[in-house]
């Protein structure tokens, strides 16, 4: 009989400050909140849609949020709602890549080395049980390679110049199942010419939606960023003692004024290891900017309750 594998983990991202889209959020929500806990989709927040997104593929009692602790006031039902340990409470913000590593640390302290999806919590997908099936399609990539790590691209619409693009390889990997293209290059919002290259050349938006198993996420940072590694190791022995709480206000004091980007630090210095495997057939869209919102609402035609009362022609 063929054994079933184990769901992979989930790790949502909900720990920024979401000040481009501030201008649209704080007339939805009436307050200055970060945009993933504004209730964009008609009372949904969306953090709540990633959640639901993450509910597609993992356990709940595998989903781990992390937050920041500025914002409480707008996560703290989800301290009730999550199995215990698996809100990840950051002392300050200090750019992704503290923000992904500090709980992949404590999913590995708590279950160890397993398979892990990452979503962002500020994106628009048409179609997320596609999207999510590619997603799964990443986890087998991985379950044949663990040493590799899954960026999720997506099909371009047209020569979008704000976006991070990925260039591939033109042969996948010998692998069975949904084809998983070497990564050639990182573009990260190009000049227009240049996206125009990559969009005639069928390039691929970043997602950052990313698979992988802990370790390789650990080595990969390990090769790439071996001082931010060496700064969170005091956090990594704490977690779960009685200490944790202290050493990650300790750590994070020394990262937070000079914020480190996953993609930029972590990412982007190699792509050994990095593969893609395309999302088709799906609208997507980062919601970072009030005007890529509206552009959704033009494309899909989705006129959200709030619309009436909200003033859209500044961010037109």
């Amino acid at each position: 009989m063929r054994t079933i594998p184990t769901p992979p983990w989930a790790l949502l991202l909900a720990g920024g400050e979401g000040r481009r889209l501030r201008s649209l959020t704080k007339q939805i929500s009436g307050d200055a909140r970060p945009k993933q806990f504004c209730p964009i989709f008609d009372g949904e927040t969306l953090l709540d849609r990633t959640r639901r997104r993450a509910d597609l593929l993992s356990r709940m009692d595998h989903q781990v949020v992390v937050v920041t602790r500025s914002h409480a006031r707008y996560y703290a039902a989800l301290a009730h709602e999550l199995a215990p340990g698996r809100l990840v409470e950051q002392p300050q913000n200090a750019g992704t890549g503290p923000g992904i590593l500090y709980p992949l640390l404590r999913i590995r302290h708590l279950v160890g080395n397993v398979p892990v999806t990452v979503y962002p919590s500020d994106h628009y997908i048409s179609d997320e049980g596609a999207f999510v099936g590619s997603v799964s399609h990443a986890v087998d990539v991985i379950r044949q390679r663990a040493d590799l790590i899954v960026l999720m691209g997506i099909e371009a619409a047209f020569p979008e110049t704000e976006y991070g693009w990925i260039e591939t390889e033109d042969v996948p990997l010998p692998l069975a199942g949904e084809p998983a293209f070497p990564i050639r290059r990182f573009w990260e919002k190009p000049s227009p010419r240049v996206a125009d290259r990559l969009f005639e050349g069928s390039a691929l938006w970043n997602s950052f939606v990313m698979v992988g198993w802990i370790d390789a996420f650990l080595d990969l940072t390990t090769r790439t960023a071996p001082e931010l590694m060496c700064a969170l190791e005091p956090l990594r022995r704490a977690i779960g003692t009685e200490t944790e709480a202290r050493v990650a206000e300790e750590v994070y004091r020394k990262l937070a004024p000079a914020p480190v980007g996953f993609s930029e630090r972590i990412l982007a210095p190699t792509t050994d290891g990095l593969v893609t495997v395309r999302v088709k057939g799906v609208e997507w869209s980062d919601w970072g900017h009030p005007q890529r919102v509206i552009a959704t609402m033009r494309r899909t035609g989705w006129r959200p309750a709030w619309l009436g009362r909200v003033e859209l022609a500044s961010a037109g």
